[in-house]
């Protein structure tokens, strides 16, 4: 059984397994590999405890646990931009441990964010997903997102990235 709850200091480090596990599974031959290949577990951790540490940062974490292992993380937050109607969210990241996706667990993390984000008062909630990503787009579509056209694109190791935004509103229970 799958239990939700907010991350502490001591998840730190299987979050960022995750994370990094997550973005190379789930983004390989989207992304350049250089780029997963440079990416660090033990540095990712640093970073999460640095924004922990950050007093008043208004993001909040929240990890998947199963029999008190850590199998899942989703972080959320106010949106960070100021081209949509406020009040918005923004779910900033979701990753589950490659094995397990399909099996629900996203499916929780994701619910239980947009529920963090209507109890602090969001009528609705933005994410960002890498353009080609085609799984992430049907995850989030059935999860009530839907692309409101906004694209960007970013370089990775020089090779440009296109990212679009999925918004669902209004933001309360299904």
């Amino acid at each position: 059984m799958v239990r939700i709850r907010k991350m502490t200091d001591a998840d730190v480090d299987a979050v960022a397994a995750i994370r990094v596990a997550g973005w190379r599974a789930a983004y390989r031959g989207l992304v350049p590999r250089t780029y997963l290949d440079a990416m660090d577990p033990v540095a990712d951790a640093a970073r999460h405890r640095a924004r922990r540490a950050t007093p008043g940062s208004p993001s909040v974490d929240l990890v998947a646990t199963a029999s008190d292992e850590v199998v899942g993380w989703a972080c959320f937050g106010p949106y960070r931009e100021d081209d949509l109607p406020a009040p918005a969210g923004e779910l900033y990241a979701l990753y589950v441990r490659p094995a397990l996706i399909g099996t629900g667990v996203g499916r929780s993390l994701c619910a239980a964010a947009m529920e963090g984000a209507r109890e602090r008062g969001d009528a609705r909630m933005a994410l960002w997903v890498l353009k080609d990503n085609a799984r992430a787009r049907r995850f989030y579509g059935r999860a009530g997102f839907v692309p409101d056209g906004a694209e960007t694109t970013d370089p990775m190791d020089g090779v440009p990235v296109t990212e679009v935004r999925y918004v669902r509103e209004p933001l309360r229970a299904r």
